[in-house]
C-alpha cells in the first residue's frame, strides 16, 4: 500500500514542478517600463500645441487616464524665459 502512495505524492511534485516552471516561463504582464517612455519626452525651446499634445499623450499611462498637458507659456514667461 505505501508504494502506490510514494509513486502519487512524486507525480504530483512533478506536475507541480513543471506547472510552475511553466507559469514563470510564460513572463505575465506587461514587458515595458512606464518610466522610461516619460523620461524620453522631449519639447524643443518653442514648441507648438501639436508638440505639446503629443509629449502630453507620451506622459499618459495608463491610457485610460486624461491627457496630461501643461498650462501653455504666456508671452511674459516666454520674453521672462528668452531675455
Amino acid at each position: 500500500m505505501p508504494l502506490p502512495l510514494v509513486k502519487l505524492g512524486l507525480v504530483a511534485a512533478a506536475g507541480y514542478y513543471f506547472y510552475n516552471r511553466y507559469r514563470k516561463s510564460r513572463g505575465i504582464g506587461s514587458q515595458t517600463n512606464a518610466s522610461d517612455a516619460v523620461d524620453d519626452i522631449e519639447l524643443g525651446a518653442n514648441p507648438s500645441s501639436e508638440e505639446m499634445l503629443d509629449a502630453g499623450v507620451q506622459e499618459t499611462f495608463p491610457a485610460s487616464d486624461p491627457v496630461a498637458v501643461e498650462a501653455g507659456e504666456t508671452a511674459y514667461e516666454k520674453k521672462k524665459r528668452l531675455g
